[in-house]
């Protein structure tokens, strides 16, 4: 008898309208009851979710649906792992390199920003800066970039953000 109860998150009109579903799934995830699960419906699989909930103590479980969209439990797995860190603490960027690689993410859907910024991070040298520009803040990314030991400046401009991302000293991945 293990039934297990799931909240319903739809975030694909959020995506679709070019917005940042992060802050809702939060909330959803907030106001879970014990023991109760989130159903999430999203756009494309939230590859980098899976391991902000994981740290949160859930498991997932993904599928395509027929249209193409993704549906997503994420169950309630026990004790939470060790959370996931915040975004990089904002260093002083202005004792940084100036950048030497740029990327420009705005117009893209996610996780294609997210992708493009780790892939070129990946080509550079260690103390290299990247600038990016996005449309949304990329809460995903924080923990990425922190788990690898890059360091973030991110700054909200009119209806963006410019970040500068210095590559850590460690090796890729």
């Amino acid at each position: 008898m293990n039934h297990q109860s799931y909240a319903t998150l739809d975030v694909r009109p959020i995506l679709l309208a070019g917005g940042e579903p992060f802050a809702a799934i939060m909330q959803s995830v907030a106001a879970l009851k014990p023991g109760e699960g989130l159903r999430l419906l999203a756009t494309f699989e939230p590859l980098p979710l899976f391991k902000v909930l994981g740290a949160k103590g859930f498991r997932h479980e993904a599928r395509r649906l027929d249209q193409g969209d993704w549906e997503v439990l994420f169950t309630p797995a026990g004790q939470p792992q060790q959370p996931a860190a915040p975004g990089a603490t904002p260093a002083n960027s202005g004792a940084w390199a100036a950048p030497s690689v740029k990327l420009d993410n705005r117009g893209l859907a996610p996780p294609e920003p997210m992708i493009r910024i780790l892939e070129a991070l990946e080509q550079m040298q260690a103390g290299e800066v990247l600038e990016v520009f996005n449309d949304r803040e990329p809460h995903f990314l924080y923990p990425e970039l922190a788990q690898r030991g890059h360091a973030i400046s991110t700054e909200r401009q009119g209806d963006g953000y410019r970040l500068l991302i210095r590559r850590s000293g460690a090796g890729a991945s």
